[in-house]
């Protein structure tokens, strides 16, 4: 399999599509919160990586076109935004002020976890923006001095668990709102939790999508503020 990813352009795009087509096949018949496609599809390419000893350069170069395939695909969240416009009308300031509520959460718990596990300030830097995308979370951690590794590992971890128990949290605390779920899994849980948003319906999806753009400029706005 090595030297089939190795020569070819378009073996890596072929199975992440084909892994995930039988991870949404086998979540769709157990509904269960661990079998979510994104974290499924995920957790069994990195199994097949390192069992047939394949570099992650080696896969990203033949399955570069997803990363192609993402800018597009974000913008499309933008059209069930523009048909929830009223609600951003009518509800600005209240989905403002829960974004917010939201952001300042994320970089409290990671502020709080950090001096209670006593991590130094690289490890804090890189942990800051786990709750943003990850071209924003990358740029942050940069300018921090933070290690970037472990940034795109926290906001992948992150945006999976967040897609994968979203439904299951908000049941839990008896959140029926459509808006406020959207714009909580967006805010926590970024893109790859407004996939998930969206599959609740057009209003989550829209909240999200707004809540990960918004949540993004805060999270930047107010790591300024912080320091470990």
């Amino acid at each position: 399999m090595k030297d089939v990813l190795e020569t070819s352009s378009y073996f890596g795009l072929a199975l992440s599509l084909i892994i995930y087509f039988f991870s949404y096949k086998v979540s769709q018949k157990f509904k269960i919160t661990i079998f979510s496609p994104i974290l499924l599809s995920g957790v069994v390419i990195i199994i097949i990586l390192l069992l047939g000893d394949i570099s992650y350069e080696t896969y990203e170069a033949s399955s570069h076109l997803l990363s192609k395939m993402l800018a597009p695909a974000i913008v499309c969240y933008g059209l069930p935004l523009y048909r929830q416009r009223h609600i951003l009308k009518e509800h600005f300031s209240t989905i403002l002020i829960s974004i917010m509520a939201g952001c300042l959460a994320s970089l409290g718990s990671v502020y709080i976890f950090s001096r209670l596990f006593q991590f130094d300030t690289l490890f804090f830097y890189s942990l800051i923006p786990k709750s943003v995308t990850t071209a924003i979370g990358i740029s942050i951690t940069e300018e921090l001095g933070g290690i970037t590794a472990i940034t795109i590992a926290s906001i992948l971890f992150s945006g999976m668990i967040g897609s994968a128990i979203a439904v299951r949290i908000c049941c839990m605390f008896r959140i029926h709102n459509a808006m406020a779920k959207g714009l909580a899994i967006g805010t926590a849980s970024h893109v790859i939790g407004t996939t998930k948003a969206v599959e609740l319906g057009e209003v989550e999806g829209a909240m999200s999508s707004l809540a990960l753009v918004i949540a993004g400029i805060l999270t930047v706005i107010l790591i300024s503020f912080i320091n470990l």
